[in-house]
């Protein structure tokens, strides 16, 4: 799956800033879209693409460091860069202990920005990759018909084929031929790849529904 271009999302009631922050990132070539408030952020459609979000603390409805918590509580993960005209210590120590990746204090240098946003960006890619990367195992692994699964479930554990047939109540040559079909399906090179695939769809132990 090819990966497709990030985008920056800012967040400040201030559209001077605004206005200011999306030059700034186009200037490097990002696509940049802008809210004047989180309810606005909230209510886009955001493209499924590696992105950052750069965000004003004191904002005129929901909070910066409210609207990092919600997205937290929603399981919405984005790397957050803050920006704000009136930092404090006990503010800054919170939003990064909540994972920000960045605290900057207005007025700070385009640099800054630029780079805070290329670390988030690059934090948000490897994640896309990976949840790209696990969708498509997935979808490999609904492919499988009930029995293959079951297959995948006790060749992952260990077994041979001939106590798999033991196991399932079937000749070693049938349970041969599932295990080749599941290897086809989930485009498994080898066996140590097949088991890699199986860990990674469940990490506490090869028990598939």
């Amino acid at each position: 799956m090819k990966e497709p271009d990030p985008i920056v999302f800012v967040v400040d009631d201030d559209a001077s800033v605004r206005d200011a922050v999306k030059r700034l990132i186009g200037s490097v070539g990002l696509r940049v879209e802008t809210f004047g408030s989180t309810a606005e952020f909230l209510s886009s459609k955001r493209p499924e693409a590696p992105a950052c979000l750069v965000l004003d603390v004191r904002l005129p409805d929901v909070s910066g460091l409210e609207l990092q918590r919600d997205l937290a509580a929603a399981n919405f993960h984005i790397p957050i860069i803050f920006i704000t005209g009136h930092a404090d210590v006990p503010m800054s120590v919170r939003a990064m202990k909540a994972g920000a990746v960045g605290f900057l204090t207005k007025p700070f240098r385009g640099q800054e920005l630029i780079d805070a946003i290329q670390e988030a960006i690059a934090k948000d890619r490897a994640a896309w990759n990976e949840r790209a990367q696990m969708a498509e195992l997935r979808s490999r692994f609904d492919s499988l018909t009930p029995r293959e699964k079951e297959v995948l479930t006790l060749v992952a554990s260990g077994m041979l084929n001939k106590q798999i047939g033991a196991e399932l109540g079937t000749s070693e040559l049938t349970v041969k031929t599932h295990r080749g079909r599941v290897m086809e399906k989930m485009g498994a090179d080898s066996l140590a790849d097949l088991v890699r695939m199986a860990e990674r769809l469940s990490p506490s132990g090869p028990k598939y529904k």
